[in-house]
């Protein structure tokens, strides 16, 4: 082997190296795309101590023993789903969670952190509301699969859903060795046997994002009899929650 193309080697060695490490570096900001606040003044916000600080729940009290816990997507200012919840659950408690870093949540996100924070609000509510449907969506799914996992809840929505973070990751960088970088996994597939509750999958016919097939692998996950799929028609992984079909969907749910 000449020296020149074991050069040419060896440079594409450490370039290749060098992103690798950029990406294991900094592969929180290609997941987590925090707003600074909600963009709706909330009435009311019920906060969370955590290590960093604390964590901002934006909340429509009603007593009664029913709630709704809500999860948003990766780059999702949840106090705009708001109205729609009221809609679809009009007798429920409601409780938006802002995640670390978002919405005036101290902090910064990771599974682990996420994770701590949706169960202790869990935990928090249970004082309040016996039944608890918990939704979550895109990236939020991740973390609502986990809890149903983990806690008894009455039901459990999932929209736009993947099977795992990971393999996301693998289709969409092909050429870097995520298993190996990423921290934060997201693997619904593997905690889904151990949800009990009634789960309704959502899917965006169209979704861009998060393709069908992982959506369809997580629902094959689930127990038998446990998981539904409805795909709703004419809508995109950003416009599914503007559908009528969606809506009815939710309101069927409770």
């Amino acid at each position: 082997m000449s020296r020149t193309l074991l050069a040419i080697l060896l440079l594409a060695a450490l370039s290749y190296g060098a992103i690798c490490l950029v990406v294991f570096l900094f592969q929180r900001s290609l997941i987590y795309f925090p707003e600074a606040s909600p963009a709706h003044p909330e009435e009311a916000t019920l906060v969370l101590p955590i290590e960093e600080g604390t964590v901002r729940v934006g909340t429509r009290f009603r007593e009664g023993p029913k709630a709704v816990l809500y999860f948003g997507g990766n780059a999702e200012d949840v106090s705009l789903t708001r109205p729609e919840l009221e809609s679809s659950f009009p007798q429920h408690a409601l409780y938006l969670m802002h995640y670390r870093g978002y919405g005036g949540s101290s902090g910064t996100p990771s599974e682990a952190g996420l994770r701590a924070d949706a169960l202790a609000l869990f935990d928090r509510v249970l004082a309040r509301h016996a039944s608890i449907v918990v939704i979550g969506r895109s990236l939020g799914s991740g973390i609502a699969v986990w809890l149903a996992s983990v806690r008894q809840v009455a039901g459990l929505v999932l929209v736009t859903p993947y099977a795992s973070l990971e393999e996301l990751a693998r289709s969409r960088y092909p050429f870097l060795p995520v298993r190996w970088l990423l921290r934060d996994r997201f693997e619904s597939w593997r905690l889904a046997p151990q949800v009990s509750a009634p789960t309704l999958l959502l899917v965006a016919e169209h979704d861009s994002i998060i393709p069908r097939q992982s959506s369809q692998a997580l629902q094959a996950s689930f127990r038998p009899g446990i998981a539904s799929l409805q795909i709703i028609a004419g809508t995109d992984h950003n416009s599914i929650s503007a559908s009528a079909d969606y809506a009815r969907a939710l309101a069927a749910f409770r």
